[in-house]
């Protein structure tokens, strides 16, 4: 069954632009279905396969001889020397728009191939898993029926797709043992999978907590450095993502050091060990609903709202919020992730101290607070205040929402 996704348009907007669209994103969320699906007229090749990899990097010239445009050029990212002919081939002919679709896992290195070869040729998106209005929109998750199975089983299309569906820790454990054994050692000298996997564990323990690479790494038994190189791997194959700390003068000592999210709250509860019928009574509930929040957020201000910026907040006196959006005209939301379907009072008093810190700076025109739980849509609780549903971000961010700045 094909799930529709709701980047699709943006994609075909910026192809109808541009000469070249990329399309990055981790492996299994389904890139080459999509854009094929968007592309129906495309030439499509792989460069899965060695041999047209092989071609495409030491020849060049003869790949694109034989594979002509419009074409899509899947894991584009095992052949970097391509780029420079792919430049140009679309200086031959700059009005031709959408020549080129390209996908890739690796979004470091596409970025740099971007930035040397095809600055100003080339549209850059990133797909993540699936969101809840995608999954409902599918019929694949009862309105009655969402927490624990939707945390634990992840966004990745195929575990929705598929009816009967797969079982997720068979999914996940496949995962991790394919991303170990082949996109990994594309990118970093792993000596022994045992301790990268006790790694990706240790980074699992601390989803949403502030990233100390030295605790990490000694935790694991690994050199610091290795455990940067490494991080640094899951960073560019998509798996996770270092959220930045505020950094706006606001006369206080904030903290530098980023939170660590895993991209996939289905990856993060398998490494964890949490089934869905562990979320509420496990310890690690609470970390696993805020990575949920973020990726939800994530999604959403990508289509919604792209001028809109994700931090999160934490000063010397260990005041956090948990998330802070930063909006035009330096509008701020602060927003806590909460296991609750009835936040109270006592729940926004943090937000609201640092609220009043930040809304002092110089420029920040509005400040907005929320809790991000299990509760039904967004709650207006007074002018500045809200109870947010986890599952209803997009009625949140989207445009036509009351914004801070409105």
């Amino acid at each position: 069954m094909w799930i529709e996704r709701l980047i699709g348009e943006r994609i075909k907007q910026l192809a109808a632009a541009f000469p070249a669209v990329i399309l990055t994103g981790a492996r299994q969320t389904g890139k080459t279905s999509l854009v094929k699906r968007l592309f129906p007229e495309h030439r499509y090749v792989s460069l899965d396969l060695r041999l047209l990899a092989e071609q495409a990097e030491e020849a060049p010239e003869s790949f694109l001889r034989d594979h002509p445009p419009p074409v899509v050029i899947d894991e584009v990212q095992y052949a970097p020397g391509l780029f420079r002919h792919l430049k140009v081939a679309i200086d031959g002919d700059r009005r031709r728009k959408g020549a080129f679709i390209l996908t890739g896992s690796q979004k470091f290195t596409l970025m740099r191939a971007v930035s040397d070869s095809l600055a100003g040729r080339c549209a850059v998106v990133s797909l993540p898993g699936l969101c809840v209005e995608e999954i409902r929109a599918a019929g694949r998750q009862p309105e009655t029926a969402l927490s624990g199975d939707l945390l634990a089983r992840g966004g990745f299309p195929e575990l929705w797709a598929e009816q009967p569906a797969i079982p997720a820790r068979e999914f996940y454990q496949s995962y991790v043992s394919t991303y170990l054994e082949r996109d990994l050692r594309q990118v970093v000298n792993v000596g022994s999978l045992r301790d990268f996997e006790r790694f990706l564990r240790a980074g699992a323990v601390r989803a949403g907590q502030l990233l100390n690479k030295s605790n990490l790494a000694r935790d694991v038994g690994v050199a610091q450095t290795t455990a940067s190189h490494w991080l640094s791997a899951l960073e560019a194959g998509n798996q996770v993502t270092l959220l930045e700390p505020f950094f706006a003068n606001v006369g206080k000592r904030l903290v530098k050091a980023p939170k660590l999210y895993f991209n996939d709250t289905g990856l993060l509860c398998f490494l964890l060990g949490v089934n869905a019928g562990d979320l509420g009574p496990s310890p690690l509930t609470g970390a696993i609903w805020e990575n949920f929040v973020f990726t939800e957020l994530r999604t959403w201000l990508d289509l919604a709202r792209p001028e809109w910026s994700l931090w999160y907040y934490r000063d010397q006196q260990n005041r956090e919020a948990d998330f802070l959006i930063q909006g035009p005209y330096e509008s701020i939301r602060l927003l806590n992730a909460k296991w609750t379907e009835s936040p109270r009072r006592p729940a926004f008093a943090q937000l609201d101290k640092i609220a009043a810190v930040v809304g002092s700076a110089p420029g920040v025109a509005r400040t907005e607070v929320a809790i991000a739980g299990r509760m039904a849509g967004v709650v207006q609780l007074g002018e500045n205040r809200r109870a947010v549903s986890a599952y209803a971000i997009a009625d949140y961010l989207r445009p036509g929402d009351r914004s801070p700045s409105a």
